[in-house]
């Protein structure tokens, strides 16, 4: 973190720890800047810096109009196996950082520990499948986008496939990524996940 002028600049380090995301997620944030607006940086010999406070302002409004990624929920396994924060990461198709920050700033929903363990300098928290799958279900950062969808319900209930359907049709001669700028720029969102919700609006819709 550097003071320039008074105000503090972060570096992308400095973003993955005051966010707790991982640099993957971080990255893919800059790559996408022209469909979701993010802040310009200051460069600072060859390494990039933004406002921290410009930046954390453009993060909490993108992460709430962002649509949600299309998170691959592993429904398989004992429902009832406790199991610890890595592997909670995997039934949610999330990065494990995510799941870090959840222990610090639960999103609506977060199911408590069904155990919790202590060690030395920590505490680990365990949840079971059935507590994830549940989350899953019941969180619109979810849904059930992914994975087996649960009893009732399909892929194609997601409203951005239809959405993205319609796209296609309409430009039916335009690229993947031409498609996914033009619907991240009218519904929010990277474009990097709405090409990844043309591919499954193309296997939905035939």
């Amino acid at each position: 973190m550097k003071t320039i002028e008074g105000r503090q600049w972060a570096n992308r380090d400095d973003l993955i720890a005051a966010t707790g995301y991982g640099l993957t997620t971080i990255v893919d944030l800059w790559r996408d800047r022209e469909a979701n607006g993010h802040p310009q940086p200051r460069l600072v010999g060859r390494v990039m810096y933004w406002d921290l406070e410009e930046w954390s302002r453009w993060f909490e409004q993108h992460r709430q109009q962002a649509p949600a990624s299309p998170a691959m929920i592993d429904r398989s396994g004992d429902p009832d196996e406790l199991l610890p924060p890595a592997a909670q990461a995997r039934v949610l198709g999330v990065d494990p950082s995510r799941i870090t920050q959840y222990g610090k700033k639960p999103p609506a929903g977060w199911p408590e520990p069904a155990y919790v363990e202590q060690l030395t300098t920590r505490t680990r928290e365990y949840r079971t499948r059935r507590q994830l799958w549940e989350f899953a279900d019941n969180n619109p950062a979810f849904g059930t986008a992914g994975g087996r969808p649960p009893s009732g319900t399909t892929k194609s209930s997601d409203p951005r496939i239809r959405k993205a359907a319609l796209a296609l049709k309409a430009a039916p001669h335009a690229g993947a990524g031409q498609v996914a700028a033009a619907l991240a720029e009218k519904y929010g969102g990277s474009v990097h996940t709405w090409k990844r919700i043309i591919t499954a609006a193309r296997k939905t819709e035939g």
